[in-house]
């Protein structure tokens, strides 16, 4: 990868690693629809003015079919789904879970023409990465059931299949323009489980966390995922679902003095040198990188 996307997918790695520390802390108060529903709406408010001023919004109704395909499988699906399951497996299987990502877009993007050549050197790679995540999280099936599974194998398939419609279907189309319109339309779908199920008062650490929920791990978020995936292609992008959890975990280690276990230090080198040969340049040419115009702007239609 271009020094530009080594930053970008380290910047998305950090950003999409903090919501297990926050969503953590928010749920103590909060039902899943109510945390969904403030995490949607105030970042939908933040960006639907400079939507409106630029006409994004307006760009996409040529294309509205697949902006809400995006906005099902990148958001309201996963987002009930993952929440649902949570409640019947445990975390660390539904960590393990949602890591099959990049594999299940390996065989995908391939069946769809998407990526590019999954050489030996990169599907190594992500076999290492999937281990190292094993190692970090380790395998809890003592309270799992067959739902909870199916839903968390679900959120893997459409957290697999976002960037696919990024990168061929909205390509063409402004980043804020997409996310804007996304999260006005989950956040429109959550409205009434979220204001049913809202407590009527927020402690100050709930009201912290979902604030950094909503800026910064969504609306920046998205931003940096949108210019990662036209910087580098949807199959690498994919790979940040190993460091996330790697993230997640040094912040308990750090901030919440959890243990540093051996699983800890077995799995963080493994999911770094999985990640560098996961994402590394293919022997044969990149065919499923498309060059954006900018972090907030449209780059060329995928080809």
């Amino acid at each position: 990868m271009s020094r530009k996307g080594w930053l970008l997918f380290i910047s998305l790695c950090v950003i999409w690693g903090l919501p297990y520390l926050f969503i953590r802390i928010a749920v103590r108060e909060l039902p899943p629809p109510a945390l969904v529903f403030l995490r949607t709406a105030p970042a939908a408010l933040l960006l639907l003015p400079f939507a409106l001023r630029r006409g994004e919004l307006r760009r996409l109704l040529r294309s509205w079919p697949w902006v809400l395909l995006y906005t099902f499988v990148e958001l309201c699906i996963p987002w009930l789904l993952l929440a649902h399951a949570e409640e019947r497996i445990s975390s660390s299987l539904a960590g393990l879970l949602i890591a099959t990502v990049p594999l299940i877009g390996a065989v995908l993007y391939r069946a769809l023409g998407v990526a590019d050549h999954f050489d030996a050197r990169r599907l190594t790679g992500l076999f290492i990465g999937f281990a190292g995540v094993a190692a970090l999280v380790g395998l809890d099936i003592s309270h799992s059931d067959v739902l909870g599974i199916a839903e968390t194998i679900v959120v893997a398939l459409c957290y697999a299949t976002g960037p696919v419609v990024i990168s061929r279907k909205l390509a063409d189309l402004p980043a804020i323009g997409v996310i804007t319109a996304s999260l006005v339309i989950t956040a429109v779908l959550y409205a009434p489980a979220g204001i049913v199920t809202m407590p009527s008062s927020l402690s100050a650490e709930t009201i912290g966390s979902v604030a950094v929920l909503a800026i910064v791990c969504t609306v920046a978020a998205f931003l940096l995922f949108f210019a990662l995936i036209r910087e580098v292609g949807p199959s690498r992008t994919t790979v940040i679902t190993y460091v996330n959890p790697l993230v997640a975990v040094l912040l308990g280690v750090a901030l919440l003095s959890e243990p540093f276990t051996l699983g800890i230090a077995i799995g963080m080198p493994l999911i770094l040198v999985g990640s560098l040969l996961g994402t590394a340049p293919s022997l044969r040419p990149a065919a499923d990188a498309v060059p954006i115009e900018d972090e907030l702007g449209a780059g060329p239609p995928a080809p």
